[in-house]
């Protein structure tokens, strides 16, 4: 599925500002850190999965406030839980002050003023209506206003990555699925029980995996990797380790996929000059034959067939969605849409 998505980039510097906050002025109020800046990169994309909604947004560092006038004119009261996998912020909320840092959900809600200082953030959040959850209201109602900042809640973070990296092969028929899913790992996050961890079990699984796969992005190039030192980068046991990723043909067989996924950008960008054997040594392969054996096996094709087609200018293109703001819909509208 496609998000909505909103964007600055291809207005006008002395707009961009202008046009973010319009776009979010009946929600809530948007200040910016920097006023005298010449531009605003900013850019929002939110999937729509019925009976909530998945957003992820980069902007830079801004006041945000929803006050008591915000209220009156738009009462919209869905629950947000925020993820910044990059940026931190300070929420104001029902008389508390919280310092979220990053990589650390922080539950807060529409429902309530609030005011919100932010870095430059890179952050997916959860938009949760009240009517959708209502059979674990009491419990984010209770929390409100505070950080996860534990094992449960850092798993829902790296769940909410993971999540989103699959959005693009949701269809409408997965909605109810994904619905019971995050309200089942939502509740186990805010209030962990063994009951609730027994149902969630494969979406701390999924997290779990995630975790796993940032750690071994952040550790492609290092020849040591193996399983015994993922679990170890990742403070997982080897048994544990292997069960994650028994139906993706073990951890090493992962590893290489990820390596051979990263040679394979390297080799169809048309700005990267390396030699074969240079891509292949720096991803740590034994050689450029084993290398090229092993991408073959995987794609289909050798690492100098891969190079010729991107010169040729064959090589599959990728899809972008123009960054041109929507016609019509602002925040507002698109939180009462669901």
């Amino acid at each position: 599925m496609k998000p909505e998505l909103f964007a600055t980039s291809l207005l006008r510097p002395r707009d961009q500002l202008d046009a973010w906050r319009e776009w979010y002025s009946s929600v809530f109020e948007v200040t910016s850190k920097d006023p005298m800046c010449d531009r605003f990169l900013a850019e929002t994309r939110l999937w729509n999965l019925g009976g909530f909604a998945m957003s992820r947004t980069s902007a830079p560092p801004v006041d945000v406030m929803r006050t008591k006038g915000h209220l009156r004119r738009d009462p919209v009261d869905h629950w947000i839980i925020s993820y910044c996998a990059r940026g931190a912020h300070s929420a104001a909320t029902a008389g508390t002050v919280v310092e979220v840092p990053a990589r650390v959900p922080y539950l807060w809600s529409l429902a309530q003023e609030f005011l919100h200082e932010r870095t430059h953030v890179d952050r997916v959040q959860f938009i949760l209506a009240r009517d959708t959850f209502r059979d674990i209201a009491p419990l984010l109602d209770a929390a409100c206003g505070s950080t996860l900042d534990t094992p449960l809640g850092r798993l829902l973070g790296d769940y909410m990555i993971a999540l989103e990296s699959r959005l693009p092969e949701v269809t409408e028929t997965d909605f109810p699925g994904i619905t019971k899913a995050v309200g089942a790992m939502v509740a186990a996050a805010v209030a962990p029980s063994a009951e609730r961890m027994a149902v969630v079990k494969p979406q701390i699984d999924l997290g779990r995996r995630e975790r796993v796969r940032q750690a071994i992005r952040k550790h492609l190039r290092t020849p040591t990797l193996e399983p015994k030192t993922l679990s170890r980068l990742v403070g997982m046991s080897r048994s544990n380790l292997y069960r994650l990723f028994e139906d993706m043909r073990g951890v090493a067989r992962y590893i290489q996929r990820e390596r051979l996924l990263e040679a394979h950008a390297i080799i169809t960008s048309l700005a990267a000059k390396q030699p074969i054997s240079a891509i292949a040594e720096d991803l740590c392969f034994a050689d450029a034959y084993r290398f090229s054996r092993a991408l073959k096996r995987e794609f289909g094709y050798t690492p100098g067939e891969v190079r010729s087609a991107a010169l040729a200018g064959l090589a599959p293109p990728t899809s972008l969605r123009s960054p041109v703001p929507p016609a019509g819909a602002d925040f507002g509208e698109l939180l009462r849409g669901f």
